[in-house]
């Protein structure tokens, strides 16, 4: 989570036009113009047509653009070209339920680091009117040290998280071994039977956990080759069924033949479709039905990416859809947090690092609830991503 941002709507994801109940005069147009125009953080919307409709200075001063009066009107993938991370921000503006909220993006094109929120803007009926990002430059000299101390426990959890993978997992797998003796030196005895089986349960579940820190923690390094994305699913299910109970659970693959194989790492993609296996799995608790389908998509309208805010590129869209129980509205705009969790028992770090690797792939993840009426996590991939390498 980003800290020190100083911005935050009053709800994630949605803000609402004011309703007006008078004509609006010179002076509020005046004053609205002026407000927005000083305002420290700054401020881009669009139209439903991607057309800019309002730069503030700041947006200007940050992005490099010329007077705001010159933008409005213009497609923003040709105002934001130079900063292809804004393009891809603001181009999946329209198609997702979950939006990114005090989130972090560096823009390579200066090296300056920002943080952002992203809101659709509704109209008086309820209608997407347009979409509008609010950020914040997070290279100031008033976030410098704030920065600094965020670096500096990121990089001691992560020495943390290395030690602890080094220094536990040795007692950890002792603890495994003795229990185990123990266990075959009482078979008859049923109260040492439960005690060692909660024994060997909890020691499975901390080593769990610390790799799961240290797999956070960790930049992800892709091993890209040509990936059959049915190979990756079928790896999955079985990774799922070996980690978590499933149950009576149905689960019910719909892939089409002749999906072309995916430039991606096919151990990082498994490990993407596990955890919302497991993470089904969990919601499902033992009866209900998965199903996870695919589809080819050339087109914006069919869903593909636009990597350059234009041109749509070959996309594979999965989702992986259950009839579970759903989530509340304010669990599901949690969902992706580092260390949000609602169970008793996890670290709330399983859909972190699915966003971290689908991130890596320069794909998106997106996830749609309704209380009572199942889940859907869609997982959009290009078929040929633009660059591979280290992601943090």
């Amino acid at each position: 989570m980003i800290r020190g941002t100083g911005f935050a709507p009053a709800r994630a994801g949605v803000m609402h036009m004011p309703k007006r109940t008078t004509k609006p005069t010179r002076l509020t147009d005046v004053f609205f113009r002026h407000m927005v125009a000083n305002m420290r953080n700054g401020v881009l919307a669009i139209a439903r047509d991607g057309t800019v409709v309002l730069a503030n200075d700041e947006a200007c001063r940050l992005f490099g653009l010329p007077a705001t009066a010159s933008l409005v009107g213009r497609a923003f993938a040709d105002v934001l070209h130079q900063h292809p991370e804004i393009v891809r921000v603001l181009g999946g503006a329209f198609d997702m339920a979950a939006l990114p909220n005090r989130a972090e993006l560096r823009l390579k094109s200066t090296d300056t680091v920002i943080g952002y929120t992203l809101s659709l803007v509704r109209d008086e009926a309820g209608a997407t009117a347009g979409a509008a990002l609010f950020f914040k430059d997070l290279t100031h000299v008033e976030q410098i040290e704030e920065r600094e101390r965020l670096r500096d426990r990121l990089a001691a959890v992560g020495e943390m998280a290395a030690v602890m993978a080094h220094e536990i997992k040795n007692p950890l797998a002792a603890i495994e071994v003795v229990a185990g003796l123990l266990r075959r030196k009482a078979p008859q005895n049923d109260d040492v039977q439960a005690l060692v089986k909660d024994i060997i349960s909890e020691a499975k579940m901390a080593n769990a956990i610390v790799q799961e820190v240290l797999a956070f923690v960790r930049p992800v390094r892709l091993q890209v080759d040509r990936t059959s994305l049915a190979d990756a699913v079928a790896s999955a299910v079985v990774l799922a069924d070996g980690k978590a109970t499933r149950g009576r659970i149905q689960v019910e693959t719909v892939l089409p033949d002749g999906l072309p194989p995916l430039g991606a790492d096919q151990y990082q993609l498994t490990q993407v479709f596990a955890n919302l296996l497991i993470n089904a799995y969990e919601a499902l608790d033992g009866r209900g039905r998965i199903v996870i389908s695919a589809k080819l998509a050339r087109t914006a309208a069919d869903g593909a990416l636009l990597p350059d805010g234009h041109q749509a590129v070959d996309t594979v869209v999965v989702d992986v859809d259950d009839d579970g129980p759903g989530m509340p509205a304010g669990v599901a705009e949690k969902i992706f947090n580092p260390f949000f969790t609602t169970k008793a028992q996890g670290s709330g770090l399983g859909l972190a690092i699915v966003r971290k690797i689908v991130d890596a792939h320069e794909g998106r993840i997106d996830m749609s609830t309704a209380d009572g009426r199942g889940t859907r996590f869609r997982v959009t991939l290009p078929v040929e991503p633009h660059k591979h390498g280290t992601h943090h």
